[in-house]
């Protein structure tokens, strides 16, 4: 959009410099101040300078762009290795889970192929197997309030 308007501008100067040239090129005392000079074209350097302004204008503009896409494609980076930490610290976690639940089911499996187990055992192992049902359930509770806070 600011090319397009670029060109307008410049296209509209041009228009009006072709139609204005005897003016533009005029000659007129320009005084500096500390010196004076006779016959200079002061229109054509007024139309050259607004022109040139115009082009630093749009220049800086495009740099500010350029800058604040690289600050984009920074932030988006940013967030994509963050994800990426994330995701590896979860599959640790899951791998822990995993690791933990696998050692209770051993634990579990070697308390089952006993032979047969007294009434008391018997219960025992019931309040056992009540209580790691209740951790496993709790520890999963925990995970899963976790992933709803880290997804949010």
């Amino acid at each position: 959009m600011r090319t397009i308007v670029l060109i307008v501008i410049v296209v509209l100067a041009a228009i009006f410099a072709v139609i204005n040239r005897h003016a533009l090129m005029f000659g007129h005392t320009l005084n500096l101040g500390f010196v004076t000079y006779r016959g200079v074209p002061l229109g054509l350097i007024l139309l050259l300078t607004g022109l040139f302004l115009a082009l630093i204008f749009y220049l800086w503009g495009n740099v500010d762009r350029l800058r604040a896409q690289a600050d984009s494609a920074r932030l988006l980076r940013d967030m994509e290795a963050l994800r990426a930490n994330l995701d590896a610290q979860e599959g640790s976690r899951f791998a822990q889970l995993q690791a933990y639940i696998d050692e209770r089911f051993e634990t579990l499996g070697q308390s089952v192929s006993r032979p047969a187990l007294p009434s008391s055992d018997l219960s025992e192992t019931n309040a056992r197997l009540d209580a790691l049902q209740r951790d496993l359930n709790l520890q999963l509770a925990q995970m899963d309030d976790y992933l709803k806070r880290r997804l949010k």
